[in-house]
């Protein structure tokens, strides 16, 4: 299945013991629906307040539904920020996490003297413009393969902390500023730190050479802050056979 959820009243995507998660708010309608106790595999976890436009995720059951047919039934029994876009039936070998071969991520920033009502949940406000060929240059420095250590929470526990960055880049709209990444793979609040550090270098609070120098050190201390959640979004997922952006473009 292809989800898209707004993360605000959720605390992300996993379920936890300490409020209402993604994972379980869809789980319980698939109860719903196939009247059975049905466990479901995501690509990947989101933090309380993350957003997914296209995250991935599969179950098996033993309900006798075209498949095509669940998005439709789970969207009657789902909160209006959870939507089912897309289901399908794949090979038993087929995982939403441990097949997937890329994923993208998307943070947007709204630029302006007032905070915009409709994207306060969804953009990171900021009253003035950070230095668009300073926020490039630094990410820049992204791409290739890297030992991230540096860009992952203090206390997280790791032992391959290498990732294939392919795409970073910083892009203006007229009113939203978009930072967009795409890679291998990414540790805990890696997008999150790359973006609070990225944002210091084009305020001029951190040298132009601190992403470089961050990822030589390895040490989180080196890199800047953490930006908030409620900025970042997963956008597309890439599989051998199966682009998240395809289908939706296709379903449109």
């Amino acid at each position: 299945m292809i989800i898209a959820y707004d993360g605000t009243n959720y605390v992300g995507w996993q379920t936890q013991p300490n409020g209402v998660s993604v994972q379980e708010t869809i789980e319980r309608a698939l109860r719903e629906v196939a009247k059975e106790n049905i466990d479901l595999q995501g690509s990947g976890r989101t933090d309380s307040g993350v957003h997914a436009a296209a995250q991935v995720a599969h179950f098996d059951t033993n309900v006798r539904m075209a498949a095509d047919k669940f998005a439709i039934a789970l969207n009657m029994h789902l909160p209006p920020d959870i939507r089912v876009l897309y289901s399908e039936e794949c090979d038993t070998a087929f995982h939403s996490r441990f097949s997937a071969k890329k994923k993208q991520y998307r943070y947007r920033i709204h630029i302006g003297p007032h905070a915009d009502v409709f994207s306060r949940n969804t953009a990171l406000q900021l009253y003035r413009m950070p230095d668009l060929s300073l926020l490039n240059h630094a990410a820049a420095q992204v791409l290739g393969t890297h030992d991230f250590r540096a860009f992952m929470s203090s206390g997280t526990h790791m032992e391959n902390t290498i990732r294939t960055i392919e795409e970073s880049v910083w892009t203006w709209d007229g009113t939203f500023l978009i930072y967009s990444v795409t890679g291998n793979g990414f540790l805990y609040n890696m997008v999150r730190i790359l973006v609070g550090t990225m944002l210091e270098i084009g305020f001029a609070k951190l040298p132009e050479d601190t992403i470089q120098t961050a990822l030589l050190s390895q040490d989180r201390s080196a890199a800047g802050p953490t930006a908030p959640a409620h900025g970042l979004l997963l956008n597309r997922v890439i599989y051998e056979d199966f682009d998240t952006a395809e289908v939706r473009n296709r379903e449109r």
